[in-house]
C-alpha cells in the first residue's frame, strides 16, 4: 500500500469510528431508522478500513514454495472482502430496517440531536472525502475521468475508500432529508424512506466493487502504459529481431508477471544470447519497474504455431488477452 493510499484509509477510519459513535447516541436519543442505518454503515466502514489494513499487512509476507509469487493478491482479496461487507452489512442491513420503519412507523424524538448528529457527521466524511481525493490525484492522470480511474487502478484501497467516502456522504444528506421530510409533514415514513434510498446506494456501489475487484483477483493484463513500455523496451533491445508473443498478469498492485517469446538474432552464441536476454530484463525493469517477474523465451517466428504471427507492438499487446498453449512458458 502507497503512503497516500495508508493515509486515506486511516483518515477514513478514523472519521467513521467517531461518526459511528455519534450516529448511535443520536439513534438511542431520537429512535430514527435512518440514524441507526447511518450508524450501522458507519460500524461496516470502518471496520472495512480494518480490513483494507490487515490486506496491505498480509501483502507484505515472504514468497513461499506454496505461494511462488507472493501474497500480493491479499489486498485485492481484502478488498473484495470489504465489498462483501458493504453489501451486506452496509446496504442489506439499512434496506431492511428501512421496509420495516416504513411498515411500523415510529415518530422521530429530538429533532435537533437528529440534525445536529447528522451535520456532524457530515463535516467528519467530509473530511475522509476529501483526504482520499487529494491522496488519489498524486497517482490519477491528470487526462483521466474519476470514474475510468475507479475502473482500471490497479491499486485497490483508494476505489474503494473514494467511493464508501461518496456513498457515506450521499447518504448522510438522505438520511438528513428524510429526517427533515418526517418532521415537515409529520408523517415518519419519510425516515423509513431515507434509510431505503441509502440501502439502495450502497447496494449499487458495493455491486460496483464486487465486479472491479473479482476482476483483480481473477488476474488482469499490466495496464496500457505499463505494456507499451514493456513491448517497447523488448522491441529496441539489442539483438532483438522482433517481439513474437507477450503475456502480462498483476500478481499484486505493485507487482506484473511478464512471459514473452522473442525472436533473437540467429548469429548470436548461446553465451552471447544469454547476455541478450539479460539485457531485455533489464531493459524491461528499467521500462516498467513494476515487471518484478519476467520470463522470456528465445524463439523462431515459425507459420505453424497459432501465435507465432508477426506484430507491431499495437498487435502484441492485443495477442495479451489470448490464451497461453501448453509449451509458451517454462
Amino acid at each position: 500500500m502507497t503512503e497516500g493510499s495508508r493515509k486515506a484509509v486511516l483518515a477514513a477510519m478514523l472519521a467513521n469510528g467517531g461518526i459511528a459513535i455519534a450516529k448511535f447516541v443520536g439513534f438511542l436519543l431520537t429512535a430514527s431508522a435512518s440514524l441507526l442505518a447511518e450508524a450501522v454503515h458507519s460500524v461496516a466502514d470502518t471496520g472495512n478500513q480494518g480490513l483494507l489494513l490487515l490486506g496491505s499487512a498480509r501483502a507484505k509476507k515472504e514468497a513461499t514454495p506454496q505461494h511462488p509469487f507472493g501474497y500480493g493478491r491479499e489486498r485485492y482479496f481484502w478488498a473484495f472482502a470489504v465489498s462483501l461487507v458493504l453489501f451486506s452489512l452496509g446496504g442489506m442491513f439499512a434496506l431492511y430496517e428501512g421496509i420495516e420503519k416504513f411498515r411500523h412507523p415510529h415518530e422521530i424524538e429530538s429533532l435537533s440531536i437528529a440534525i445536529g448528529i447528522l451535520v456532524f457527521a457530515i463535516l467528519l466524511e467530509s473530511y475522509s472525502l476529501r483526504t482520499a481525493v487529494k491522496e488519489a490525484r498524486h497517482v490519477k492522470p491528470e487526462t483521466v475521468s474519476w470514474w475510468t480511474f475507479i475502473r482500471t487502478t490497479k491499486q485497490p484501497e483508494l476505489p474503494v475508500v473514494l467511493l464508501e467516502d461518496i456513498g457515506a456522504e450521499t447518504g448522510l444528506f438522505l438520511a438528513l432529508g428524510g429526517v427533515l421530510m418526517a418532521n415537515f409533514t409529520d408523517d415518519p415514513r419519510w425516515d423509513a424512506v431515507g434509510s431505503i434510498s441509502i440501502g439502495i446506494l450502497l447496494i449499487i456501489i458495493a455491486i460496483v466493487l464486487i465486479i472491479e475487484m473479482k476482476g483483480l483477483l481473477i488476474g488482469e493484463a499490466a495496464g496500457d502504459k505499463d505494456r507499451s513500455a514493456i513491448i517497447g523496451a523488448i522491441e529496441t533491445s539489442a539483438s532483438v529481431e522482433r517481439l513474437i508473443h507477450i503475456r502480462t498478469q498483476h500478481i499484486g498492485p505493485d507487482e506484473v508477471l511478464v512471459g514473452a517469446k522473442i525472436e533473437y538474432d540467429s548469429a548470436l552464441s548461446a553465451d552471447q544470447l544469454v547476455a541478450a536476454i539479460n539485457r531485455t530484463e533489464n531493459a524491461i525493469r528499467a521500462a516498467a519497474p513494476t515487471a518484478t517477474v519476467i520470463y522470456l523465451e528465445p524463439d523462431l517466428l515459425v507459420a505453424d504455431h497459432p501465435d507465432d504471427r508477426p506484430q507491431s507492438a499495437g498487435a502484441a499487446d492485443e495477442v495479451d488477452t489470448g490464451q497461453i498453449s501448453g509449451d509458451e512458458l517454462h
